[in-house]
């Protein structure tokens, strides 16, 4: 049986976006699969009363100056996004939808949607801005319209989300490798052992 990690994300998590970047390369390195679980965390938020970094002002303060040296670290292009926060509901809806689309399509809108966050920053919370970028990247928004109105890619998004909270998933990215738990970009180095 080949080694898994779970990788619990969201696409406006800045750290997830740093792990996005990582985690397949540690996966490569070591044999292992990713097994992609998208998540809604402003709802995992909630669920176990955490608040984002940013709610707290000193944390928030720094943690531009933090994420900066993980991007310069990983080497990794990262800017701030200044249309934050952003609602990702139907960015995450799309994510799952994706997937069940397979593989290819799925690390595709990633890729697209992760550099549209944080690579070459955009307002996605405009849905013209969520229109253009599907369509610049080769994919069909009037499918997309009915893949995140579709009452299976809802359930599967809150399915992910309830697992993760029922699984003690407070934040992302999370990590598992088998029962042990992960949490962040600078833990990866222990996922990697992990896997070894």
């Amino acid at each position: 049986m080949s080694r898994k990690v779970e990788f619990f994300f969201d696409v406006g998590s800045p750290y997830s976006y740093l792990a996005y970047h990582q985690l397949p390369k540690i996966a490569q390195a070591t044999g292992a699969e990713v097994t992609w679980k998208p998540m809604l965390l402003g709802a995992v938020l909630k669920a176990t009363a955490n608040q984002s970094p940013m709610a707290v002002p000193l944390k928030g303060q720094h943690l531009l100056t933090d994420l900066q040296r993980w991007a310069d670290h990983f080497g990794v292009v990262f800017v701030q996004n200044p249309h934050f926060p952003i609602n990702t509901l139907h960015l995450m809806r799309g994510a799952i939808g994706m997937q069940m689309a397979g593989e290819a399509e799925f690390r595709r809108y990633l890729d697209a949607v992760f550099h549209a966050m944080f690579g070459e920053p955009r307002n996605l919370n405009e849905i013209g801005e969520v229109i253009a970028l599907l369509t610049e990247n080769g994919f069909d928004p009037q499918r997309f319209q009915a893949m995140i109105n579709d009452p299976a890619v809802k359930d599967a998004l809150k399915r992910n989300t309830d697992d993760a909270v029922e699984r003690g998933v407070f934040g992302a990215p999370t990590f598992f490798v088998g029962n042990e738990m992960y949490w962040g970009q600078d833990r990866l180095h222990f996922v990697e052992a992990a896997l070894r």
